[in-house]
């Protein structure tokens, strides 16, 4: 499955530097999908999508988003 697919890349990439900077170099998402791939993780524009909308979708953390 993709998703579990990026939950793996993130959860590497949390942890290998390597994998940090050769990431930090692709410039767009297709590049990134790319990449990616390469690198053995089967991860869509799709995943990339929802990963941002759950993202940007977040209640915000430590009060960020103000009072009630």
């Amino acid at each position: 499955m993709s998703w579990s697919d990026l939950e793996r890349l993130v959860a590497d990439a949390e942890t290998s530097h390597e994998l940090q900077q050769t990431l930090s170099h692709c410039r767009s998402r297709q590049e990134l999908l790319h990449t990616a791939r390469q690198l053995g993780y089967r991860v869509t524009k799709g995943d990339l999508l929802n990963a941002w909308l759950e993202h940007h979708n977040a209640p915000a953390v430590n009060g960020a988003g103000g009072a009630d």
